[in-house]
């Protein structure tokens, strides 16, 4: 009997949702970053075995929106829960229910359909947070399993594959055993130079980026060509990307063009230039240009 079904993974920014998923696939499929909100769209990524087909839905990180691109990100990651057959809820060892914990809580607790509860990052805490941890979540709602994690180190990954395979239902194999995710090759190449601009710049301005591939081209002995432009929001951020003397920007697309030779299994010239346009997260245009509106 073989059993397929979707799973959404949600949670307050920067708890680990991505560094989980990267995980369970064995493969980079969401960008990883220190900075909070760092995932923006919903990603499905997809594991197989002889078993089951689990398709996951790594959302942004819900929290209170300060901007159009912020409305879109909360309302991407709620639609999910009715769409899903688990959900399962991240966060860390800190003990005391979170005020924001609360706020996506309250949003999960009349759902009919089981939520898991993850407490990651117990490599970086005691036994004894995780426990006070475990204790206070579960008596703030009933969990349909309860397991702590560490999505870096793998501990646990393992166990909660076969937890999901228990509330999965028996379906058909909804895509090819060996695809891995469902998006474009274009996606991955613009999220994994988002990523390494998120690393190299200062805490201000990462959220006022995007990456937009203005060229994609495959060569015949296959290479590629790809030219990205890096979107700020503000003059005064273009130079600090840029960097003295383009130190900066070369380095974000050295960085990204090791990462995307791997995925795209060829040599690639990659160019990337810096754009700025003002206020572009409270501009619907631009959000859907960009991708982030339906």
């Amino acid at each position: 009997m073989f059993k397929s079904g979707f799973v959404t993974i949600v949670g307050r920014p920067n708890v680990g949702k991505s560094t989980l998923l990267n995980h369970l696939m064995g493969e980079k499929i969401s960008i990883v970053s220190n900075k909070p909100q760092t995932t923006r769209k919903n990603l499905q990524a997809i594991y197989t075995d002889k078993e089951c087909q689990i398709v996951f839905v790594d959302t942004p990180g819900i929290h209170k929106p300060r901007h159009k691109l912020g409305e879109y990100m909360v309302s991407s990651a709620r639609d999910t829960f009715n769409q899903v057959d688990i959900v399962v809820f991240m966060t860390t060892a800190e003990g005391l229910v979170s005020t924001a914990d609360t706020h996506i809580l309250e949003s999960l607790k009349g759902l009919s359909i089981p939520v898991f509860l993850l407490v990651n990052k117990t490599d970086e805490s005691t036994s004894g947070k995780v426990a006070e941890t475990l204790k206070n979540y579960s008596a703030y709602m009933d969990f349909a399993e309860i397991l702590p994690i560490s999505a870096l180190r793998g501990k646990n990954t393992e166990e909660l594959i076969n937890l999901m395979k228990k509330y999965i239902p028996e379906g058909p194999m909804y895509y090819p055993e060996d695809m891995l995710a469902d998006v474009q090759e274009k996606f991955i190449v613009a999220e994994t130079i988002r990523e390494k601009a998120l690393k190299l710049l200062n805490q201000e301005i990462p959220h006022g980026i995007a990456v937009e591939i203005v060229t994609f081209k495959e060569k015949e002995n296959g290479n590629f060509t790809i030219e990205a432009d890096i979107i700020c929001e503000k003059d005064s951020h273009k130079g600090i990307i840029i960097g003295k003397d383009g130190q900066t920007l070369k380095k974000i697309g050295q960085w990204a063009r090791e990462d995307i030779e791997k995925f795209l299994g060829g040599k690639v010239d990659l160019k990337t230039f810096v754009k700025v346009r003002k206020d572009w997260r409270d501009n619907s245009t631009i959000l859907k240009d960009l991708g982030y509106k339906d």
